[in-house]
């Protein structure tokens, strides 16, 4: 092999493709970027070498369902401040991310929609940030009832029209759509979004369990934020959240700050639908990595309080302040799974929405997207095409 730029050494490796090692001897070795190698045993020769002393190292996290942070907005014109996003959530383990918008009039989200696929196409800078790999649309085609912290006037019944105008403004790069398949034309939607390869999500939507068996038989094949902004779990209704638990299609999105659902009812999910279908997600707004105080999300000021985000007057929660690593820190303290279970939440299974995307897995010659994760996943290190990111806070699991 040729001498490498790092080795990483001295690790148990999550690769995503196979049950990790059990002795402490897996290496990776990076070469502009790319990973050159890896495997268990004698590393081979580099210009840099770390050992990391028997802690985890996995892939990057990818985060599918993401609004901001570091007081920016991935909406925002400003592009300084959708860079701020990208430079916070690699700081706390998120090498690869959808960027989220929410609803907006439909000219704003086109040009919003236009400004991200900007992003999506930018040349690498040399920055290690988080790679922006495509756009989630939560909104407008969503339930008044059910519209959490959207703006009801921003509101849109499906029109395949707007969702083509908004396909086309994304250049290829729009990956998911929130839908609420219950209203007038929903199915259709889906269907639509089928033929064009977009990932139709099921979410802030008060369909009941027929409908949402209707959606997923149209093709739609995630849950935006399970149990949050839908119809709830009654043992004679079983809802949108009783059909995340049954319907093997779906991929169930997870908010796990310990907020937006209660780990009693994680360990439910998980243990109804199969680990192997959750995905973790944070939801995150501008308040993220912030102090407490006021902040805008989609037209609404948005009130943080010990750092739960809700809509001012109201207790709507409105995203949250969650980073991946806190994220993956919680899943393993509170859902009774290992480190390779929690990481693969945070890897692998999003990865899976996103086909054709190298993204949430350890091979030679893909990207050296990697973290560093103690035995308790706290997170001790960050590379983005093999370049360190600058430290984050230690990841503190929420009491």
């Amino acid at each position: 092999m040729t001498t490498a730029d790092l080795v990483l050494h001295g690790a148990r490796l999550i690769t995503g493709h196979d049950s990790p090692p059990p002795a402490s001897d897996g290496w990776v070795a990076v070469l502009d970027g790319r990973i050159a190698g890896l495997g268990t045993g004698e590393p081979p020769a580099a210009t840099d070498s770390v050992d990391v002393g028997g802690d985890w190292l996995a892939p990057g996290y990818v985060d599918v369902h993401m609004h901001g942070g570091a007081g920016g907005d991935v909406m925002a014109p400003d592009r300084e401040a959708r860079d701020a996003v990208r430079r916070l959530h690699a700081q706390h383990g998120t090498t690869a991310m959808l960027a989220s918008t929410v609803s907006r009039p439909v000219d704003d989200l086109v040009a919003a929609v236009d400004r991200l696929a900007d992003d999506v196409e930018r040349p690498d800078t040399g920055e290690p940030v988080a790679r922006l790999i495509g756009i989630h649309l939560e909104g407008p085609f969503l339930s008044r009832v059910r519209r959490g912290a959207h703006q009801e006037t921003a509101l849109r019944l499906p029109d395949l029209t707007i969702a083509d105008e908004l396909l086309a403004a994304g250049r290829g790069h729009v990956r998911t759509i929130t839908v609420a398949p219950e209203l007038p034309g929903g199915l259709d939607l889906i269907r639509h979004l089928v033929v064009a390869g977009v990932i139709a999500a099921v979410g802030h939507t008060d369909a009941d369990a027929a409908t949402v068996g209707e959606a997923v038989r149209a093709g739609a094949r995630a849950m935006t934020h399970t149990y949050n902004a839908m119809q709830g779990l009654h043992h004679r209704r079983p809802g949108a959240v009783g059909m995340a638990m049954d319907l093997s299609q779906l991929t169930c999105e997870l908010i796990f700050d310990l907020v937006h659902v209660d780990p009693i009812a994680a360990r439910a999910l998980v243990h109804a639908a199969g680990a192997d279908r959750i995905c973790l997600v944070t939801d995150a707004m501008a308040a993220t990595g912030m102090s407490d105080g006021t902040y805008e999300l989609g037209g609404q000021v948005v009130e943080v309080v010990d750092g739960q985000a809700r809509v001012r007057g109201t207790n709507t929660l409105a995203g949250s302040t969650l980073t991946m690593g806190t994220a993956v820190q919680n899943a393993v303290a509170h859902l009774g799974i290992d480190v390779p279970t929690a990481v693969a939440m945070a890897t692998t299974i999003p990865a899976g929405l996103l086909h054709g995307v190298d993204v949430g897995r350890l091979h030679a010659d893909g990207p050296a997207d990697m973290v560093r994760l103690d035995e308790d996943a706290r997170l001790c290190g960050v590379w983005v095409s093999g370049r360190q990111v600058a430290p984050s806070p230690k990841e503190v699991t929420a009491p």
